[in-house]
């Protein structure tokens, strides 16, 4: 027998009649509901026939199940085992099975909330004033937005990235609410929009101050990426943080309509910087008449282009080849200002290919809101891949990007504020290769104001002096606009 999956061919419903509100609440199976097995966080397919049309969770069991009229796969589980308090997952809606009443009852509240949660301007205004501690059904407590990600398989890396984009308030709260991106109209079947609407529903759950646990699993999202990114980047095994959010970045900006317009999108308002980038070919001869023929041609002469950039790349200078006197490989230090020094717009460097070098410079034209620093720590070749242990010493705060500015008298009057302050830092542990290395992410929660350590489940407290000492991968820099 075909499965019903549809609400429109069911039973004629019980009518309750006036005084629903009363009749409701004398439902006889409310006190079986579990809360501590109910988990919203996995795709929302039947458990029998794996469809998505038409789903309920069984409130008893924490299962899904399809349809709710006779013959369906709902309306059997409740006859055989006799669960019988079931939610629709799109309605919010509650029904008694198999004698198919809707249940109203405000007692349910909390499950509707814990589902699909919802965020108002007043409760996003008042998340970076003051952070209030939440209790999870366990008795365990937790600052909302500080709570850990299931690590499914190898998904480490994303995870890392999902904690530090939910801390960067434009993104954030732009992302808590649903209206901030009713003006796309997407096609059928558009990926990069639904990566936008799981990433919205993550930021929910993480940002919830009524989870029923102190954690959540990030399935959904994590499995629209694989989707979106056409298997790119895998649940099973690991990838490089760096390479997902280059990715994840201008998949959302695509997915929210973004263009090559500055201020686009929120990606583009948050992240987009511009810098002018001078390069000129060098000719790849020793001979002095051969050099100077080729300098008066067009290919070789100096040019200067525009670039507008997400993040900034820095490299870390080369790694020691040989063990100090103690039989260890001393591990060097540089600070980041030396790093930037790429950016001043005088250094030279040079950038070979296959077939062809050139010199470049960076001149850096507009600072964005939140800057991306990704240092770069890992070099391929054809038979490996290395990793470059060098620690960089950075403050906490105060960021001076002055001297970085290009010295153009409009451009440094475009920026009266110039000194950024970290919001969060994400480190790479152990040696390079997919599987042998791991994440983890400090974040500063400002309501709280306390940094924090997340790596998958684990959430610890953190003095912003230890933040230093690690190999820091990716960090995530805010412009302070009040001094």
């Amino acid at each position: 027998e075909e499965v019903e999956d549809s609400d429109d061919e069911l039973e004629p419903q019980k009518k309750i009649p006036a005084g629903s509100q009363d009749m409701a609440r004398l439902c006889p199976y409310l006190d079986t509901i579990n809360r501590n097995v109910l988990d919203f966080d996995f795709e929302k397919l039947c458990s029998v026939s794996l469809s998505h049309l038409n789903v309920y969770a069984c409130l008893v069991c924490g299962k899904y199940f399809q349809g709710r009229g006779k013959n369906s796969h709902a309306y059997t589980h409740s006859v055989q085992v006799d669960h019988h308090v079931f939610l629709n997952l799109l309605t919010l809606q509650f029904y008694c099975l198999p004698d198919n009443y809707e249940v109203i009852d405000a007692s349910l509240d909390d499950i509707k909330y814990v589902l699909k949660p919802t965020f108002n301007a007043e409760n996003i205004a008042a998340m970076d004033e003051n952070a209030r501690i939440s209790r999870a059904l366990d008795s365990s407590t937790y600052y909302p937005g500080i709570q850990g990600l299931n690590n499914i398989k190898h998904n480490d890396y994303m995870n890392v990235l999902y904690h530090a984009l939910a801390h960067i308030p434009p993104i954030r709260n732009f992302f808590l609410r649903d209206e901030s991106y009713a003006y796309v109209k997407p096609q059928p079947g558009d990926q990069l929009f639904a990566l936008a609407q799981r990433l919205g529903e993550l930021f929910r759950k993480l940002w919830n101050p009524r989870n029923f646990r102190c954690h959540v699993s990030p399935h959904e999202m994590c499995q629209a990426a694989v989707l979106a990114s056409k298997k790119r980047f895998q649940i099973t095994a690991q990838g490089e943080t760096v390479d997902f959010m280059t990715w994840l970045l201008h998949s959302l900006h695509k997915g929210l309509k973004g263009t090559n317009k500055p201020d686009s999108s929120i990606i583009s308002k948050t992240f987009q910087g511009s810098m002018k980038i001078h390069s000129r070919k060098l000719p790849m001869t020793d001979n002095p008449v051969e050099i100077k023929r080729l300098m008066q041609q067009k290919e070789y002469q100096k040019t200067t282009t525009a670039m507008p950039f997400f993040f900034l790349t820095l490299d870390l200078p080369a790694a020691p080849l040989f063990k100090d006197e103690f039989d260890a490989n001393f591990i060097p230090q540089v600070p980041l200002l030396e790093l930037l020094s790429k950016f001043d717009g005088t250094q030279e460097k040079e950038y070979k290919t296959y077939k062809d070098s050139c010199m470049k410079r960076f001149e850096l034209t507009r600072l964005p809101p939140y800057l991306i620093l990704v240092i770069k720590r890992f070099t391929k070749n054809n038979f490996f891949v290395e990793k470059n242990h060098t620690i960089v010493n950075f403050p906490i705060g105060d960021l001076d990007m002055a001297e970085f500015l290009s010295a153009d008298p409009e451009v440094q009057d475009r920026h009266p504020h110039t000194k950024y302050n970290l919001i969060a830092n994400i480190v790479h542990d152990g040696q390079p290769g997919a599987g042998k290395g791991t994440y983890r992410v400090h974040v500063f929660q400002k309501g709280a104001k306390q940094w924090f350590e997340l790596q998958d489940l684990h959430v610890t407290n953190l003095l912003p002096q230890m933040i230093t000492l690690a190999e820091a991968y990716i960090q995530i820099w805010e412009l302070d606009k009040s001094s």
